[in-house]
């Protein structure tokens, strides 16, 4: 039994075929399969289904694939071991953003973190909080940010920073002439809101649901973009909330719309997450140090007090 075979068993487990597996692992379909069929008569038993489309595992394989993950996560650790030792910060490293994160964040740490690590190779994708667990619980994410507390036991939090709550309140509405805005003065039913499936969205609800009773039903303009529902606000089709970093890209007539809270005012927890066998570390806190560094600027600079998050 080798690592490679498992890295194999692993491969044809995610793609549920082995055309696409073999691809994926930058070998030949014949030397894919061999290896595992190999691996299969050690043992005397089958890992997979062949006679399904797309291939199944087995019920002793779905035992076997999820100790391969451990194994296999577990050999990564020697070479961070021996990277660690060198103070060698380098290699390819996969992170997932969530998509009301992506726009504002990235921008602002990419660059320097590029010129900084230059040995380190970013795999960026945008993915939703559900997606990014499962990928993270699977080995195919190294790291990533996401509003928190998760509540997972298989993952792992650092704060980054604590975002607020903004407002962003249309002419003619009913709270435009209120400097200061209450929590309490949020209601549901002429809020606008991003489509299911987002983490702020979640947080709004809840926000909203802690100060006033709802109809479920009437909140039925949804989008799947903040800059969408500023638009719709613009309208005059209700309010939104947006998280503060997407404030400072609003133009100057857009930012007359923006109404902030009264201390202490909502916010999101806003973290780096990383599965709890904590490979890769040495790239996981050089990426919180730059990004903290430069977001804790960014809002001091406007003048904006942290506070406490709105948890999930």
């Amino acid at each position: 039994m080798t690592i490679t075979q498992l890295s194999y068993v692993l491969a044809v487990a995610e793609n549920q075929n082995f055309t696409k597996a073999a691809q994926k692992c930058f070998v030949t379909q014949p030397t894919l399969s061999m290896q595992i069929q190999k691996l299969e008569d050690q043992l005397d038993i089958l890992i997979f289904d062949r006679s399904k489309k797309p291939i199944e595992l087995t019920e002793v394989g779905k035992k076997i694939v999820t100790q391969a993950r451990n194994i296999v996560n577990e050999s990564y650790r020697i070479q961070d071991i021996v990277d660690q030792e060198k103070g060698y910060i380098g290699g390819e490293f996969k992170i997932g953003i969530i998509p009301t994160v992506m726009p504002t964040l990235l921008p602002m740490f990419l660059t320097n973190f590029v010129k900084k690590y230059p040995k380190v190779k970013l795999k960026i994708e945008e993915l939703t909080t559900e997606e990014i667990i499962s990928r993270i619980n699977d080995g195919h994410l190294d790291a990533a940010i996401a509003a928190t507390p998760l509540e997972n036991e298989n993952i792992k939090e650092r704060v980054l920073y604590f975002e607020p709550f903004v407002a962003y309140v249309p002419q003619n509405h009913r709270l435009k002439n209120k400097k200061k805005l209450e929590t309490s003065d949020l209601e549901i039913d002429d809020m606008l809101l991003l489509e299911d499936g987002h983490c702020f969205r979640d947080g709004v609800i809840n926000l909203c649901k802690a100060f006033k009773n709802h109809n479920d039903d009437k909140f039925q303009l949804e989008s799947g973009s903040i800059e969408t529902l500023v638009k719709l606000s613009n309208e005059g089709l209700g309010m939104t909330l947006m998280p503060y970093l997407h404030t400072l890209d609003l133009n100057e007539k857009a930012k007359e719309n923006l109404h902030y809270f009264t201390e202490p005012s909502p916010a999101r927890e806003v973290s780096l997450i990383y599965h709890k066998s904590e490979l890769k570390m040495q790239i996981i806190e050089a990426m919180q140090d730059v990004i903290s560094g430069i977001v804790r600027g960014a809002i001091a600079f406007q003048n904006v007090q942290i506070i406490s998050p709105i948890h999930k």
